[in-house]
C-alpha cells in the first residue's frame, strides 16, 4: 500500500539524467609550472603524459611553493579528467594525497570513474577523500553516489546518499533506477515512498522508474494509486509517463486499462505505439498487435527497428506468414533490413510460421551473425523436425568460432531429444565437457530430458546425481523419464526421495501418477491423491486429468468417473482420458455416450480422441459403431487415418470374426501396414482358430519385426491350441536359433501397500502350499459343477493331468488365490498381469466371483476384466 503526501500543486525541478556537476577548472596559461628548489626542476604537462619530479630539500619560500603545487595539482587532475586519462589522473591524485585539493577536483575524477565504469578507482578516490578528511557536502556526495550507482554498487551509493540527505530529484531517481537494475524492486518502491514523505518534487523520470518496479512485483493496487497521484500532478499527458503506465498495465495483464491510457494520450510517439503492439503480443493477443501496427501505418506514424521486431513477433505467434512477408518487404524499403535484431526476428517468424526455406535464405544472406542468429536458426530446424539440419548447423557454428550460450545448448539438445538421436545428444554433451562450457542447471535439465526421451535413463541418472544443485524441473524430469520408460518403481522411489529434499508441484503429480497407473498401484495412487488434496494441487487441470487416468487404469472406474464429473472445466484431454478408460474396461456404449457428450459441449475430437473411441468399439465388439466413427473421422473431420486408427479397425474386424475382411482392409490401406497391424490380425486368427491365415499373416510379421519374440510365441500358441506339436517344436527351435528370449508371464497383487509378484509355476512364495491347496479345491468344485478345465491353454504336449497342473500354476491364478487368502471378505481382488490372461484363468475368475461373492478386477496387457456374479465386462470380446 502506497500512502501519498506532498503539495497538491508543487513546483517541478527537472534534472536531466546526464547532468554534469563538473566545474570548469582554471587551466594554466602555460604548459610549464615552476617550483623553486636550489636545483631547478621542471614539471611538464601534456595531454597524454605527466612527468613529475620531487626533491628532498625545502624551498626558501615554502608557502609560495605549496600554493603553486596545490593549484597545479587541481588544474592538472581536472585537465586529465577532461581528456579521459584516468590512469595518469589517479597517479597524480595519489601524489597529492596530503595536499588540500578542492571539491571540484574530486568531482572531476569521480565523473571519469563513472564514465569508465571503474569501480575500483572510484573506491580509491573515496578512500583518499576520507583519509584527507574532506567534508562530503551535497555536491561531492552527489558525485560519489553517481559514481557508485553507475558502476553497479548501489549499496555503497545508498550509504553515501543517506549521509548527505540530498533533496535533488536526480539523485533519488538515480538510486531508484540503480535498485531496478539489481532487481531489488521493493527497495525502489520504498525509496519512492520516502520521496513522497519528505516532499521531494518528483518528475517524469521518477514515475517511469517506479512503474517498472510496480510491474515487476505485480503490485496492481500500488500502480493504480501512483496513477491517480500522477494525474493530480498533471503528468497524465506526458509521453514518457504514459508509455511506462501502458507497459505497467500490460505487465499485470490489465489490457483494458492500458488501452484507456493509450486512447487518452493525444501526442503519441513511436514508443507509445510500440508499447501497445508489444503489450498485446505478450498477453497472447498477437492479432490485436497486428491491428495496431496497421493503424499506425495508415496514420503515417514513423516506425523504427523496435516496431518491426515487435510486429514480427506478433506474426510468429499467430502464424501470420503472409503478414510477416509483407513486414519483411516493408522493413527492406525503410532501410531496416540490415539490422541484426530485425534479421533474428525474421528467422524466428519464418521458422514458427513453418516456412523453413525462407528462414534459411534470411540466415544465409546475413553478413554478421550473432549467437542469437545461430540459435534462432537451430531452433527453426528443430521446430520443423529437421534435427539433422539443426545438428549440422551447430557443427558449423562451432567451427566458425561462435561460442554457444545456454539457450543454444538447450535448443540443440531439445532437437536431439525430439528426434530420439542419442548418439548426437552424447556428442553435444562431450563437446560441452571438452570445451569447458559452464553448464547451467537449465542445460543439465535439458540433457536429462534428452537422455530420458532417448530411453537412456542410466545416463540421465548419472547426470542427475552429479548435479550440485537440483531444482523442481530436475526432479520432475527424472520422475517423468522413469514413468515414460516403463520404470514405475524407480519413479516412485525417486518421488519418495524428493519429498525429503524438495516440494513437489502440479507437474510432479502429473509425472508420478502415470507410474502408479502403469502397475495398477491403487493404494499408492490414493496416497498421492491425499497429498494432492492436502497441498491444494487438485485445481491444476493436468493433475485432475492424471488422477482420472490413474483411477481408470487401476480398475477404479467409478472413482475415475466421479473425479471427472467434478472437474470444473473439462478440456479435450479430460474427455479423451475418460473415453479411453471406458474402452479399456469394455464399456463401449458408455464410451460412445461420453464421446457424444464431448461434442455437445463444443469440444471437437482430434486424432487421439478417435483412437480412444475406436479402441472402445473394438474391445466391446461394436462393429457398426466402429465403422461409423472411422468414416466420421475421415469425412467430417478430415483427419487422415494413422497406423493407430487402422490397427483399431483391424482389431475390431478380427475380434468379431471378420478375418477375411480384415485382411482385405489391410491391403487397401493408404499407408504401409506395420507389424502392429498384422499382429492384430494374428491375434484374431488365434481367437477364431484360423491356422492357415495365421501362417500367412505371421510371414509378414516376421519380415517386419524378426526380433520380436512375442509374435513367434503367439504363433506357437496357435499351433499348441490346435495340438500341432511338430509345428510348435519347429517354431521353438527357430526361437532358440535366433537367441530370442520370451518375457516370462507374471502377475502381481497389492495388499496393504506391498506388491506381491507371482510367476508361472513359481512355488517360492511363503504361502505357496496354502495357495496350491486352495486352487485344487476350487478346481474340484468347478468340475463338480461341470466347468471343465480348458486344457488347450496349457500349451504343452502332455497328458491331461500334466496339462491341468500347468494350468493351476498360471501366475494370475496364484495371485487371485493369494488375494482370497489375504483380503477380508467383500474386498475386491485386483490383479495385474504383464501378458494377456488365458481362457482357463478367465473361467476360474468368473467361477470365483460367483461362488465366493467377490469382485475380481483382472488387468492384462491389453484391457480390464471386471468379474462380478460370474459375469465379465468383456462379454467375450478379449
Amino acid at each position: 500500500m502506497l500512502i501519498f503526501t506532498g503539495k497538491s500543486t508543487p513546483s517541478f525541478c527537472f534534472s536531466p539524467a546526464n547532468e554534469n556537476l563538473r566545474a570548469n577548472p582554471v587551466k594554466s596559461q602555460h604548459r610549464y609550472a615552476f617550483c623553486k628548489p636550489s636545483l631547478r626542476t621542471i614539471t611538464s604537462v601534456s595531454p597524454n603524459t605527466v612527468n613529475y619530479c620531487t626533491t628532498s630539500f625545502v624551498s626558501a619560500s615554502p608557502s609560495v611553493t605549496v600554493e603553486a603545487n596545490v593549484a597545479d595539482y587541481n588544474a592538472q587532475i581536472c585537465e586529465l579528467s577532461e581528456l579521459g586519462n584516468l590512469r595518469k589522473a589517479m597517479e597524480l591524485l595519489h601524489l597529492s594525497q596530503k595536499s588540500e585539493l578542492d571539491t571540484r577536483t574530486y568531482c572531476s575524477i569521480l565523473e571519469l570513474c563513472a564514465e569508465r565504469k571503474s569501480l575500483q578507482n572510484g573506491i580509491k578516490v573515496h578512500s583518499i577523500i576520507r583519509s584527507n578528511e574532506v567534508e562530503v557536502d551535497s555536491v561531492l556526495g552527489s558525485k560519489l553516489v553517481f559514481m557508485y550507482v553507475t558502476c553497479g554498487d548501489t549499496r555503497a551509493g545508498r550509504r553515501v546518499f543517506d549521509d548527505i540527505s540530498s533533496e535533488r530529484v536526480f539523485l533519488w531517481n538515480l538510486l531508484i533506477m540503480g535498485y531496478v537494475k539489481t532487481g531489488d524492486y521493493g527497495e525502489s518502491v520504498s525509496l519512492f515512498k520516502q520521496m513522497l514523505e519528505r516532499g521531494i518534487e518528483v518528475n517524469s523520470h521518477t514515475f517511469s522508474s517506479v512503474f517498472k518496479c510496480l510491474a515487476a512485483i505485480r503490485d496492481a493496487e500500488g500502480g493504480e494509486q501512483v496513477h491517480g497521484y500522477l494525474l493530480r500532478l498533471g503528468f497524465g499527458s506526458w509521453n514518457a509517463v504514459a508509455n511506462s503506465l501502458i507497459a505497467f498495465y500490460f505487465k499485470i495483464r490489465r489490457v483494458e486499462n492500458a488501452c484507456k491510457v493509450f486512447d487518452k494520450l493525444t501526442d503519441r510517439d513511436v514508443i507509445s505505439w510500440n508499447s501497445m503492439i508489444r503489450g498485446y503480443v505478450t498477453n497472447g493477443l498477437a492479432e490485436k498487435g497486428l491491428e495496431v501496427f496497421r493503424e499506425m501505418v495508415c496514420l503515417g506514424i514513423d516506425t523504427d527497428l523496435a516496431t518491426m521486431v515487435n510486429v514480427l513477433v506478433a506474426c510468429a505467434d499467430c502464424g501470420a506468414l503472409s503478414s510477416g512477408k509483407s513486414i519483411h518487404a516493408f522493413a527492406l524499403k525503410t532501410s531496416s533490413g540490415k539490422k541484426m535484431m530485425l534479421n533474428n526476428a525474421l528467422l524466428d517468424m519464418y521458422s514458427k510460421c513453418g516456412d523453413l526455406d525462407s528462414s534459411i535464405r534470411v540466415f544465409e544472406k546475413m553478413g554478421e551473425k550473432s549467437v542469437v542468429s545461430w540459435t534462432s536458426m537451430i531452433a527453426g530446424y528443430a521446430r520443423g523436425g529437421v534435427s539433422d539440419g539443426a545438428i549440422n548447423l551447430f557443427h558449423r557454428m562451432a567451427e566458425g568460432g561462435v561460442r554457444p550460450d545456454a539457450v543454444t545448448l538447450t535448443t540443440i539438445v531439445h532437437a536431439c531429444a525430439c528426434s530420439g538421436s542419442l548418439e548426437n545428444g552424447k556428442y553435444i554433451h562431450d563437446y560441452i565437457k571438452e570445451n569447458n562450457f559452464q553448464s547451467s542447471i537449465f542445460v543439465s535439465n535439458a540433457f536429462m530430458d534428452m537422455y530420458a526421451k532417448c530411453g537412456s535413463m542410466e545416463d540421465a541418472k548419472s547426470l542427475f546425481l552429479e548435479m550440485p544443485m537440483k531444482d523442481i524441473v530436475s526432479w520432475n524430469t527424472m520422475i517423468g523419464g522413469y514413468s515414460k520408460n516403463c520404470l514405475p518403481n524407480e519413479a516412485l522411489n525417486l518421488f519418495i526421495a524428493m519429498l525429503q529434499e524438495s516440494r513437489p508441484d502440479g507437474r510432479t503429480m502429473s509425472c508420478i501418477l502415470p507410474a502408479c497407473a502403469s502397475i495398477a498401484a491403487l493404494e499408492r495412487g490414493r496416497e498421492i491423491h491425499c497429498y494432492i488434496l492436502r497441498n491444494g494441487l487438485d485445481s491444476d487441470q493436468h493433475v485432475a486429468n492424471a488422477l482420472v487416468d490413474m483411477y481408470a487404469k487401476c480398475g477404479a472406474l467409478v472413482l475415475a468417473r466421479s473425479l471427472f464429473d467434478v472437474i470444473p472445466t473439462k478440456d479435450l484431454i479430460s474427455w479423451t482420458v475418460m473415453i479411453a478408460g471406458y474402452g479399456m474396461h469394455g464399456w463401449g456404449k458408455e464410451a460412445i455416450c461420453a464421446f457424444n457428450d464431448m461434442r455437445s459441449a463444443g469440444i471437437e475430437p482430434d486424432e487421439v480422441s478417435f483412437i480412444s473411441i475406436l479402441y472402445a468399439c473394438s474391445h466391446s465388439g461394436l462393429l457398426d459403431e466402429g465403422w461409423r466413427f472411422f468414416n466420421l473421422m475421415r469425412n467430417e473431420f478430415k483427419i487422415t487415418p494413422m497406423l493407430e486408427h487402422y490397427a483399431c479397425m483391424v482389431d475390431l474386424l478380427a475380434r468379431t470374426g471378420k478375418l477375411s475382411k480384415a485382411y482385405e482392409f489391410i491391403k487397401t490401406m493408404s499407408i504401409e501396414p506395420d507389424a502392429t497391424i498384422w499382429g492384430a490380425l494374428l491375434c484374431g486368427c488365434r481367437i477364431h482358430h484360423d491356422i492357415k491365415l495365421a501362417e500367412k499373416v505371421a510371414e509378414r510379421v516376421f519380415e517386419l519385426e524378426p526380433e520380436n519374440t512375442g509374435y513367434y510365441v503367439l504363433l506357437a500358441n496357435i499351433y499348441a491350441e490346435a495340438e500341432k506339436w511338430e509345428d510348435v517344436k519347429k517354431l521353438r527351435q527357430k526361437i532358440g536359433q535366433k537367441a530370442l528370449k520370451k518375457n516370462p508371464g507374471c502377475s502381481w497383487i497389492e495388499i496393504k501397500g506391498k506388491v506381491n509378484i507371482f510367476f508361472a509355476g513359481d512355488s517360492s512364495h511363503p504361502q505357496a502350499k496354502r495357495i496350491e491347496s486352495l486352487l485344487k479345491r476350487l478346481r474340484m468344485k468347478m468340475k463338480e459343477e461341470g466347468c471343465l478345465p480348458q486344457l488347450r491353454y496349457a500349451l504343452i504336449d502332455a497328458d491331461e493331468m500334466e496339462k491341468e497342473v500347468v494350468l493351476c500354476g498360471h501366475s494370475e491364478k496364484l495371485a487371485m488365490a493369494f488375494g482370497l487368502l489375504s483380503l477380508p471378505p467383500g474386498k475386491p481382488i485386483r490383479v495385474t498381469k504383464n501378458l494377456r490372461v488365458c481362457g482357463d484363468c478367465h473361467e476360474m475368475a468368473r467361477f470365483i466371483s460367483r461362488t465366493r461373492q467377490r469382485e475380481i478386477v483382472l488387468r492384462d496387457s491389453n484391457r480390464f476384466h471386471h468379474f462380478e456374479d460370474g459375469v465379465c465386462s468383456c462379454r467375450g470380446f478379449w
